[in-house]
């Protein structure tokens, strides 16, 4: 009877231990969010004004850039036009994704207070997180082996990397869109948009975080082949299913129109062929490390 029971408290002891080890990680990890989270509190113009309300004004690069392509468009056609006698035409208003007339508004007492905290908040979680990533590492590094180690040491670099790509395609290209498409959407002449500011930041949050997660698809694929549970063969055979996905996928973070479904399913699709040329790399260095040690024994 005695032995189960010092069998438990060993088991206890060693998970305490290891919560022991983990803490100073965790603590410097949460220090680190409070820290920016602080500092971005007193950035309140740049983060509210420039940031959280880029996507909806003119001179956001994503709308100039549209309606730049828009008239050069149009410029085409017309120079196709003379050249050929036919009739094209584009409208350059069509891709002007501005939002400047709805307004955003506030109804609860401390609701502007809320949304400082909010968004101090989640700019200290994110610019943070490469770092916390990296005392994570320093907590698990002892307990791997050297071949590990080699295998998993860049993974801060690249999973960070991937998350502000991701992060980035999300904010400067389904923002925008998304906002222009449900502001402009009318259902009747006599309603009047006046978007609440809890709303509006959900929907900049929200895009930009589940872009910044699919754009982890390269690491995950990369993880899984190493593991063995996926290989270039298998995405290849299923790359049709895969656009069809990325396809439903599309269309659900965009608005329900062709050409910005078009240039969401681009760079998802170009992720899923990068995924591919990950695992054929990853697995041509797990063969060939395998007859190393094959032929060291």
């Amino acid at each position: 009877m005695s032995k189960p029971n010092a069998g438990n408290e060993s088991a206890e002891m060693d998970f305490w231990s290891h919560f022991a080890a983990l803490r100073p990680h965790l603590v410097r990890g949460a220090a680190a969010v409070v820290v920016i989270a602080v500092a971005a509190f007193f950035a309140r113009h740049f983060l509210i004004d420039v940031v959280l309300f880029g996507p909806k004004s003119a001179g956001f690069p994503t709308n100039r850039l549209l309606l730049e392509t828009g008239h050069g468009l149009a410029a085409l056609c017309g120079w196709i036009n003379a050249l050929t006698g036919l009739s094209l035409s584009v409208n350059p208003e069509a891709f002007d994704v501005s939002n400047l007339d709805f307004r955003v508004i506030n109804t609860a007492m401390a609701g502007q207070f809320n949304l400082h905290m909010k968004i101090s908040f989640v700019t200290g979680l994110v610019l943070a997180m490469p770092y916390v990533l990296w005392e994570f590492w320093r907590f698990v590094k002892p307990a791997l082996t050297q071949r590990e180690i080699a295998a998993t040491h860049r993974f801060v670099f690249w999973i960070s990397a991937c998350f502000f790509t991701g992060l980035l395609f999300g904010y400067f290209v389904i923002v925008p869109l998304s906002v222009s498409f449900f502001i402009n959407y009318e259902a009747s002449a006599s309603i009047v948009n006046m978007i609440d500011v809890n709303q509006y930041l959900s929907t900049v949050i929200v895009a930009s975080l589940a872009s910044a997660l699919v754009f982890q698809l390269p690491l995950l694929v990369y993880f899984l082949t190493r593991m063995g549970l996926v290989s270039p063969d298998f995405l290849r055979r299923y790359r049709r299913h895969a656009l069809v996905a990325l396809a439903i996928l599309s269309a659900v973070i965009t608005p329900p129109d062709v050409f910005s479904m078009i240039l969401v399913l681009l760079p998802l699709f170009g992720l899923y062929e990068y995924s591919i040329r990950i695992s054929e790399r990853t697995l041509r260095r797990s063969s060939g490390t395998e007859g190393t040690t094959t032929e060291g024994k």
